[in-house]
């Protein structure tokens, strides 16, 4: 497959649009009148069986108590359940407070939270959220975080499933940053940061299965027996028409980025990497019956004697890619996936879902393909803008693999994400 045939799979999406009524989404600032809409709205809908009372309570009290990913934050303590990369576990929480400066005109914000693996995070952030008339934000952010037990099978398409290892990963990243919206869905941002030097060391924690030492297996990969300290930046550039990106239902999302990392130690692992990814969320009936389709690739380039660090290696599998693989199953310089879902609402919150997802990683552009499939179907909980839950079962030939979460696979939280990607979280 030639690099001429990855910029078509990624735009299968897009052609896509051209059938779909796609109206730019509502801003994050909704009006209380338009919210009412929404909440009627979610009241007129209906699935294909009558919902029971227990699960309509339930997503009620949920939607009540826990943060809403379209609403403005409120100011004071919230509980923290985002900010984890996936293999964490299938819940993570924590405290975080907020507290809003200057007539609203800046805030800072704090959280840490752990997970069910014990994976930790601590994070705070100084914004101003609404300069030039609400169109540009800028700030920034440190971020320091703890994996306990992050898999690794070794470089390349073909790294044996039974070459499985861990290892911990711990680093902290400072980043400034700043976004412009020319109107409701485009936008352009930056970023810029240095990630203190990471450390590698043996898995840990909880639920831990006794998988070799990644260091060890594999001491002889980039990034293994050095971790230097990075200058980063990135520049991305995003039209995203969806109408509630925590459960889209309809509209899309098309984004081309650029990030570049500098290695200030070692002199060996400067890299860029270029990402090119569509989502179009198409409603066949209403709002019973939606089909998503997603397409996304990344490329990475260095120049003569640099290598990618291994952990910031290209990854698919797991939860958001491959749902018949696991979490970072596949590593290369380049990755390119491709998924489509179909979803049918079985009760008024409730999602069933069938999904087939495919890709593949190389070490050239060239060398991509979709030969890598997956297969299988779940079930989501739901509010009318905000995912609470969802289960995954899929098939690969490589077994079945179950997935839980609490948040849509389509969220695709990478897009609002500040820090480096260290490691590479698909």
């Amino acid at each position: 497959m030639r690099v001429a045939s990855i910029a078509i799979v990624v735009s299968i999406v897009a052609a896509t649009s051209a059938a779909a009524q796609s109206a730019p989404g509502p801003s994050t600032t909704e009006t209380s009148a338009a919210a009412a809409d929404h909440d009627a709205a979610r009241v007129a809908a209906t699935g294909l069986i009558p919902e029971p009372n227990l699960i309509g309570h339930a997503v009620a009290l949920a939607n009540r108590f826990l943060p809403d990913s379209e609403a403005p934050s409120r100011a004071g303590f919230y509980p923290e359940f985002g900010n984890m990369i996936a293999g964490a576990g299938w819940l993570s929480v924590g405290p975080g407070y907020r507290r809003y400066l200057f007539g609203e005109r800046a805030f800072v914000d704090g959280s840490a939270a752990i997970s069910w693996r014990a994976y930790k995070m601590a994070q705070l952030r100084f914004e101003l959220p609404k300069l030039a008339s609400d169109r540009i934000v800028a700030g920034s952010q440190v971020r320091w975080q703890d994996l306990t037990q992050m898999d690794y099978f070794g470089i390349g398409p073909d790294s044996r499933d039974g070459a499985r290892s861990q290892y911990r990963f711990k680093s902290t990243d400072v980043v400034g940053y700043g976004s412009y919206a020319a109107n409701t869905w485009l936008s352009v941002a930056g970023t810029f940061g240095r990630l203190q030097q990471p450390t590698l060391s043996s898995p840990t924690g909880p639920f831990q299965q006794d998988w070799p030492d990644a260091s060890q297996t594999f001491a002889h990969d980039p990034g293994v027996a050095t971790q230097p300290s990075f200058l980063h930046g990135s520049a991305s550039v995003t039209v995203d028409t969806r109408d509630y990106p925590g459960h889209p239902m309809r509209g899309g999302v098309y984004r081309a980025a650029f990030a570049g990392y500098s290695d200030r130690d070692a002199g060996q692992f400067s890299f860029q990497r270029y990402n090119v990814e569509g989502l179009q969320v198409v409603p066949i009936k209403r709002d019973t019956w939606i089909l998503a389709m997603h397409g996304w690739a990344v490329f990475s380039s260095t120049s003569k004697g640099d290598e990618v660090p291994f952990y910031m290696l290209p990854a698919i599998g797991g939860e958001s890619t491959l749902r018949g693989y696991d979490d970072y199953r596949f590593h290369d310089r380049n990755m390119l996936t491709a998924s489509a879902e179909s979803r049918w609402a079985l009760f008024r919150d409730v999602d069933a879902v069938a999904f087939f997802d495919a890709g593949n990683v190389g070490p050239h552009p060239g060398d991509l393909n979709l030969q890598k499939t997956s297969w299988g179907g779940g079930l989501r909980l739901h509010a009318r803008r905000t995912t609470f839950a969802r289960v995954d079962v899929g098939h690969s030939v490589e077994g079945w693999h179950v997935f839980f979460n609490v948040d849509d696979p389509f969220a695709l939280k990478r897009l609002s994400r500040r820090t480096a990607d260290a490691p590479f979280a698909p």
